[in-house]
């Protein structure tokens, strides 16, 4: 009988840390700074479709949209 061996892959993401979120969020700052005023629009879009993309998941995505809207 063979023991069960750890999966190396996991199919559920991973979640930050606060020092994750705030690199994150450091990154996208600088990011929205680099793209200047008249296209931070269109980078948000970019990178929010990049993501969905990576995501996999049109649901999930639709998902955090929603949690994103929350308390603006």
């Amino acid at each position: 009988m063979q023991a069960d061996l750890p999966s190396t892959a996991s199919s559920a993401p991973r979640a930050l840390d606060i020092g994750g979120l705030e690199a994150v969020y450091d990154t996208l700052a600088s990011a929205i700074d680099r793209a200047g005023a008249d296209k931070a629009e269109l980078f948000l879009v970019k990178l929010a479709l990049l993501q969905a993309q990576a995501l996999g998941d049109a649901k999930a995505f639709a998902q955090q949209v929603e949690t994103a809207l929350r308390d603006l």
